[in-house]
């Protein structure tokens, strides 16, 4: 067992060591936290907060407030919508956007591993520059293995970023891998690393992402 825990460690650090290779591929740290207050049987509602440093980890540009309520229409679909505030570093200043979502997940299971397949639709609204919508999809699988006594299990994402309206509609990727546990009975954690590629003007610019994720169930 521990062999494989090993090997799962050694594939993910292996995919952050190819990714590093790219010339424009900057190193950044995000961290999670989220609060969950189930409400009866199948609805629940969640609060996150999010913060990013970048630039090699030298700079703090990026920190978001979401509150959101979801509920289990069926065993393998998932609605719910909520209201992100965002604060981002441009030009050396935070700047805010408002964004008021939708969220669809379908979910299933072949063969022990478990999917999760999510659609969001975003409005965003900004002071400085003109609104926006944006279609976001991401997949997420989670192996059938558990190891140790905190249950960590290993999965993979991809979500891509898709503006509504306008030219170069597909504009971010993010694909990742990473490994989840339980602390405790309502402390669950998580460690992962994500290759994001961006959609610049004529190029796309990648950055390496290790990130944490706190999540506490009431």
């Amino acid at each position: 067992m521990k062999i494989k825990i090993f090997i799962l460690l050694g594939l993910l650090f292996l995919v952050a060591g190819w990714a590093s290779a790219y010339d424009d591929g900057d190193f950044q740290v995000w961290n999670t936290d989220v609060e969950e207050f189930n409400i009866g049987k199948d609805s629940k509602i969640a609060l996150e907060q999010e913060f990013r440093w970048g630039d090699n980890v030298d700079q703090f540009y990026y920190h978001h407030y979401d509150a959101g309520f979801f509920h289990n229409l069926k065993k393998y679909l998932t609605i719910g919508g909520g209201y992100r505030q965002i604060y981002e570093l441009k030009k050396g200043k935070f700047k805010a956007e408002d964004a008021p979502y939708l969220v669809m997940s379908l979910l299933w299971d072949i063969a022990g591993v478990s999917f999760d397949d999510r659609s969001r639709i975003e409005y965003r609204h900004f002071a400085y520059q003109a609104d926006s919508g944006r279609y976001r999809n991401k997949i997420t699988m989670k192996l059938p293995w558990k190891f140790t006594r905190i249950n960590i299990q290993p999965y993979f994402s991809d979500e891509g970023l898709f503006s509504l309206g306008g030219t170069n509609m597909f504009n971010q990727n993010r694909l990742a891998a990473g490994l989840g546990a339980s602390l405790a009975k309502n402390l669950k954690a998580e460690i992962y690393y994500m290759l994001q590629s961006t959609r610049n003007p004529g190029d796309w610019v990648d950055a390496n992402v290790l990130g944490t994720k706190l999540k506490v169930v009431f």
